[in-house]
């Protein structure tokens, strides 16, 4: 299976996004990528968290948006950050988000699969391609799951009960998994496979979202 074609468009905050034709979808929301993904994944999941040494797990690592907020806004925090992206943007893509200035993003998209890389002192970054689906640990191993896979009306096999499974599985006791997602089956199928479930408020245009708990 190939990507997709995709083509990069500006959501209404100023900050860059890409479409997916094929999908109807977008890597984040138009109506603001900055302001959803801080919303969502930095204000309810990195800072939700007291800790001073976090692992996270990315589920959709798109134009790396996520991982440069996570490491402008890691204070003190030492991060290990393992994005998980199947179709990872191609060299003529990372070359053009270069070239309109989001150099953070450009340097950890230019990340080859399976090379851990100190990007800064206490972020090391990694990049594996492989497919959601298969993703399985061999012992609970992360803090925090950013889980910015495209909706389930797009891509609904990604939002299933062996997913979350492996999701609640991979985490470690005490730790979350944040999602711009609140649809009533997906919480529904996080919480039979034991996750703690809250519905938070959501980011512009977005009435919820979600945070689940492994207790």
């Amino acid at each position: 299976m190939k990507a997709s074609p995709r083509n990069f468009t500006t959501s209404s905050d100023g900050s860059l996004t890409i479409w997916v034709p094929e999908l109807d979808e977008h890597y984040h929301s138009i109506h603001g990528a900055i302001t959803e993904s801080q919303h969502v994944f930095i204000d309810a999941g990195l800072m939700a968290l007291d800790k001073e040494e976090i692992s996270i797990l990315e589920v959709g690592l798109g134009t790396a948006l996520n991982a440069r907020l996570t490491l402008e806004q890691k204070g003190s925090r030492s991060i290990r950050y393992f994005a998980l992206e199947k179709f990872p943007l191609n060299d003529e893509e990372i070359n053009e988000i270069e070239a309109l200035g989001h150099d953070t993003e450009a340097k950890l998209l230019k990340v080859g699969a399976g090379k851990p890389t100190m990007i800064e002192t206490g972020f090391t970054f990694e990049l594996s391609t492989e497919d959601l689906r298969n993703f399985k640990t061999d012992e609970p191993s992360f803090d925090l799951i950013y889980f910015d896979a495209f909706a389930p009306s797009a891509q609904p096999e990604l939002w299933s009960e062996d997913v979350f499974q492996a999701m609640y599985d991979a985490l470690l006791p005490g730790g979350a998994l944040v999602t711009y997602c609140a649809k009533g089956v997906v919480k529904r199928t996080m919480k039979s496979v034991g996750f703690e479930v809250e519905a938070l408020p959501g980011p512009p245009r977005k009435r919820e979202m979600t945070r689940a708990w492994k207790r």
